[in-house]
This record gives structure tokens, sequence and C-alpha cells, in this order.
């Protein structure tokens, strides 16, 4: 897992590196300007298309500068634009500013307020050194207005560490530079995950720049990113002796007329998920779309023809699922509400069963601890309430997990996994194709799936938001985003544990 660390903690890991390392201040900026550099020459070898790199007066300017040195002695066109704030430059930018004037070669401008808006090269690349993580206030008067000016430009935008204007931790309240790729160094931005911040982040890549790892180490935070390999090392491996008992048994309360389609994809998922026996309730109108559609789940049928209304014996189970397709009815609520009191195992919920607690707050304390919910963001503002932006509502996750001493799985582009005890897990694999009518439905089945074969609950959660997401990777690279259905990523679903186990093995 990296870490993310607030603006603060970021200066702080930089100067104790310099101290205790001990490197020079500007030997730190070299090396994150060759880790930059290397970066860059692997996506961009074109040695014609001209590069404008703006520097600011601080830290971040000054990489701007030791990056347009590299880039030029290795045979980039490169053109400096320095942009003098009104501060004095700091004592590395104003080095790396000398350095770059003794290649005289190197066609270089200084930009003032007011001076005249820059026009660019048609088609070019411009690399911002404008601002860096240390921005603290919103950007304002000229500067404002040339962030805005770039980002009408014709060019292809790269960030240096974090875009002009963004934030690290708290909402862009100004402009920002609209950055088609970010280049951070050592670890990621919380802004990063933010969905109102994808406009300005673009696509983003960390660079290890040796920041001192007894430093990072010490650094405490709740806020995390997940990894590939850091999941992988979780899976477990099978002993040639065990057997379906091994493997746990699922039960899965899912559907209602017309929606008996979500009761098999999430069983479905469950069984591809590995678990060693699936049960599905479901009310009577499923049972031979079930046994036809499914024959590997054991169904059992609710008294009801239409709708769930109880779930027998849920003890006898290793793991439940509920919530996909159930409704709200009445007497459904109430079967939820039996169940809340009888379970004493942690319960997977989605969905409806969702949005009962939702219609129900007071329920919400009669959850077994552990238990893991799973709602979009709009099924999350039913449950907890309205929230102004991704930090408010990050922060709300964090509290309510707390509170109900539960997992909180706030799925998205970026999902967010809160625990009981306040980390907030942040995981960016999967695609836009998933955004797909019963997607959630399999993510549900897979965690219960997980759930029931004996992981912990925190690895289950973990486990199952990547799979689900390389699953769902992997069918858009063979079938194309827009063709993707629920159905697909279960059937990729042994694949992404193949996938899995050959990066734990790398």
């Amino acid at each position: 897992m990296q870490k993310i660390l607030a603006a603060h903690q970021i200066r702080h890991l930089d100067e104790q590196t310099i101290r205790e390392e001990p490197i020079a201040s500007l030997d730190l900026m070299e090396r994150a300007s060759l880790a930059f550099v290397q970066a860059f020459r692997a996506q961009f070898s074109d040695l014609d298309r001209p590069i404008t790199i703006l520097c600011g007066d601080g830290n971040n300017g000054g990489d701007g500068l030791a990056i347009a040195r590299r880039l030029h002695e290795l045979s980039y066109e490169v053109f400096v634009l320095r942009a003098r704030m009104g501060n004095t430059p700091s004592p590395d930018n104003a080095t790396n500013w000398e350095r770059l004037q003794a290649k005289r070669v190197i066609a270089c401008q200084e930009l003032t307020a007011g001076d005249p808006l820059p026009e660019l090269p048609a088609s070019g690349i411009l690399i911002d050194g404008l601002l860096g993580s240390g921005l603290s206030r919103p950007v304002t008067g000229y500067w404002a207005g040339l962030i805005d000016h770039l980002n009408t430009l014709d060019q292809l935008r790269i960030a240096i560490d974090i875009p002009s204007g963004l934030f690290v931790d708290q909402p862009t309240t100004g402009s920002a530079l609209q950055a088609a790729y970010t280049f951070t160094f050592q670890v990621p931005k919380l802004a990063f995950f933010a969905p109102e911040n994808a406009p300005y982040v673009g696509e983003w890549q960390v660079l290890d720049i040796g920041l001192l790892p007894s430093a990072l180490a010490a650094a405490v935070t709740k806020n995390y990113y997940v990894q590939l390999p850091d999941v992988a090392a979780l899976l477990k491996t099978r002993g040639r002796f065990d057997h379906k008992g091994t493997f746990g048994h699922a039960l899965i309360v899912a559907g209602s007329y017309g929606k008996i389609g979500a009761a098999i994809l999430s069983a479905r998922a469950a069984l591809r998920a590995g678990c060693g026996l699936v049960t599905v309730h479901l009310p009577r109108c499923g049972y031979e779309i079930m046994q036809i559609a499914f024959p590997e789940a054991m169904v059992q049928v609710d008294r009801h023809q239409f709708i769930c209304t109880q779930v027998p014996q849920p003890d006898t189970y290793s793991a439940i699922g509920i919530g996909p397709g159930i409704g709200t009815n009445p007497v459904t609520q109430a079967g939820l509400h039996q169940l809340l009191e009888q379970s004493s195992a942690p319960l997977v919920l989605d969905a409806d069963a969702l949005n009962i607690l939702g219609l129900q707050p007071s329920w919400q304390t009669l959850l077994p601890a552990n238990s893991i919910l799973t709602p979009h963001p709009k099924e999350f503002e039913r449950l907890f309430g309205p929230t102004a932006n991704s930090f408010e509502r990050w922060e709300r996750l964090r509290h309510e997990a707390q509170r109900l001493q539960c997992y909180i799985l706030l799925k998205g582009g970026y999902s967010a996994i809160a625990t009981p005890t306040g980390e907030v897990y942040f995981a960016t694999v999967g695609n836009p194709g998933m955004g797909t009518a019963g997607a959630g439905d399999v993510l549900t089945g897979i965690v219960t799936g997980l759930l029931a074969q004996g992981y912990p609950v925190e690895t289950a959660i973990l486990l199952g938001v990547c799979l689900h997401g390389l699953a769902g990777d992997l069918a858009a690279e063979a079938q194309q985003m827009e063709s993707l259905i629920a159905e697909d990523i279960i059937q990729y679903l042994g694949a992404a544990f193949g996938a899995l186990r050959r990066i734990g093995e790398v």
C-alpha cells in the first residue's frame, strides 16, 4: 500500500530526507527532475514536437528548470517560460536558472503580471511547473487568467507533481491547470482520487525519487492507495485435499418479480470467486429461472410468490450477502430487520438492503460488527446525507464506518473503502465500461464468496474490489468498454485470479 500524505507531511518528508540521508536540496531536485524526464521520455519520444516548460518562483519551478536542461541535453526542442510572480525565487530555483542560462542555446522568456498572455506553438507540449504541492490559497488575478488561458491552447499539458492551482488535500476553489498527465513525486496526492478533479489531473503516475524510507515509514496517515501487488499477496493457496466444504457456504438473498437476474449474477459471482457452496434465497417466482440459469446453485424459496420476506436460519451459512433486486416492500423491510436482529456474523449489504436502511435509519445500529456496506454515491447519500464534495464525502465515510463499526465500500470510478478503525483505502482498478446494470450485484457476490471462504473481512473487501475491477479491465480489453455487461465480469474472474497470481510472483 502506498501512503497518501497531507501537504505538510510531504514537505516534512522532503526536509527529513535532506537532513538525515543526508542530501543537498539541490541534489534532491536533480533526482526528481531525472525521474520526471525518464517517465516523460518513455511516453513522448518525438524530439521535433515543441515543448514549453512553465516555471514559477518556487521549488516546483526549480524542478521545471532542471527538467528543461535535461530535456535539452536529450535533444528535445525546449522553450522556457519563467513566471516572475513577485516572490524571491527559492535558492534552488535560482541556481537552476543560472545553470539553464549557461546553456545559451535554450530559448527563455520571463513573464510578469500584466504581460500579454503567451501564445504557444500549435500541437506542442506544455510542462507545468508554475505552482506545486505547497499551494495554500486559490490562484487569483493575472496568474489565474494565465492558467485559464493555457487551458484553451492546443497543447498536451503535463503537470510536475501536481497541476498548478490544485490543492493536495482539500477542494480546489480557483483556477487550475487541466493536465492530460501528472507525474507526481513519491506519494499519490489525495486530490487525485476526487472525480471532480479528473479534468485537472488526467492520467497520473507516481515516481519514486528516493525519499528517506524510514521517514516515509514513520509518517502517520489514515489514507492509503491500494495496488495490485499488495492484494496479490493476500490470495490463499489451495491444499491438495481441500474440498467444497473447505471453501465455505454462502447465502445470497436477492431478487424479486422482474429482478431475478440480480440473484443469478450475485450467485454466479460468489461461486466463481471460489466459494464451495452457494444457496440462493429468492421468491417463489424465481425458482425455475434460477434452477435453469444456474444449476450449480442450491435454491431456497421464500414463502412469498414475488418478494423476499425472511431469511431462515442465517447462522447456518459461512457468509450472507443481501440486497440485489429485493425491493423495499414493507414486508421485505421486516425480513431484513429480522435478519439484523438474528445474525451475529458480518453481513454484506448492497442495493435495496441499503435503501431499506436509508428508509429506516435507526436500524443501522443493528448491523453486526464488521458488516460490509457497498453503496454507490446515491445510495451513500440516502444512508448518510448529502455532501458538497469528495473530501467531505470521504470524511463522512470514515466517520460512519467508525460509528457503525462496519466496513463501507463507496463504489465509483475510484472506490474508497473505510474501516471501523478509520482508515480509508482507495482502489483505482476498473474502467467506465463497468458502469452497467448488474455490475454491483457481481461485486456483492464476489465479496460474499470470499468472506465465506474464511478470508478476513478487510481482506475479502480489498481482494473483491481488485478482482472485480481487474476482471472488468480484462473483459473490456477483449470486448471493448462499450459492449461490457455484468456477465462478462463474471466470465473473466478466472483470468483475473490468474493475472493477480502472476503479479504476486514478480
